[in-house]
């Protein structure tokens, strides 16, 4: 992931673009456009057909940029774990208690996240949105291993690679980092999912953010802390 202080962007492995979306007004308008119609939509009834219609261009202008529509998915999925790492370098900075950091690492997994102004043509909460119910289309699909090898899910690996890296720093004998922090990331998802669609399939605590909380508890409890 790369952070421009004085123009920031987030770097998007280019296996999974055929010409850079960030490059071009056209580009981010088709980010822009996406995330909107994806949300409203959902992925499956979304078309580039539809999406070109909506921000005034053409079908075969948005296929210079993707190669389909699974790989725009796969674009907006590894740019949203890529802000995610950019959010968690700025809220671990200067701090130096370790289970602090590993607090504010779940905090940042687990709560609903807010508009970041430094991106103006992506809408933040509707990709959240996105992540949430349409994130693991990006990876369960049966050419997952070919789609792997070009190294397209790096973001999401980085960012649980580094906050495994925050157990690892509490106990170095911890055998299972990677596999409780995606499991708190894919969790975390199916729970907030649950809570606005299938409520009996959770637990809604008035006052409290439970998913938040039940998700820190687990974690801590794992490391014995």
């Amino acid at each position: 992931m790369g952070v421009k202080l004085s123009n920031m962007t987030i770097q998007v492995n280019s296996s999974i673009y055929l010409k850079n979306p960030e490059s071009s007004d056209l580009g981010k308008r088709i980010l822009e456009g996406s995330v909107s119609m994806i949300h409203e939509l959902g992925f499956e009834q979304f078309t580039f057909r539809k999406l070109a219609i909506a921000i005034g261009s053409t079908e075969a202008s948005i296929y210079r940029y993707f190669e389909n529509k699974h790989m725009l998915l796969l674009y907006l999925t590894s740019w949203y774990w890529g802000w995610m790492e950019y959010k968690l370098v700025f809220k671990l900075a200067n701090i130096e208690d370790k289970q602090d950091r590993l607090t504010r690492a779940i905090s940042l997994l687990t709560k609903t996240v807010e508009e970041d102004s430094n991106f103006s043509h992506i809408d933040e909460i509707k990709l959240h949105q996105i992540v949430i119910a349409e994130s693991s289309k990006a990876y369960l699909i049966k050419e997952v291993d070919t789609v792997n090898e070009s190294g397209v899910f790096g973001a999401y690996k980085n960012l649980v690679g580094k906050i495994s890296d925050e157990i690892y720093a509490i106990d170095p004998n911890y055998k299972y980092a990677h596999m409780l922090i995606s499991t708190v990331i894919e969790g975390v998802n199916h729970q907030r999912y649950f809570a606005e669609h299938l409520p009996r399939l959770t637990d809604i605590i008035e006052g409290e953010d439970a998913i938040t909380e039940f998700y820190k508890s687990m974690v801590f409890k794992a490391l014995n802390l």
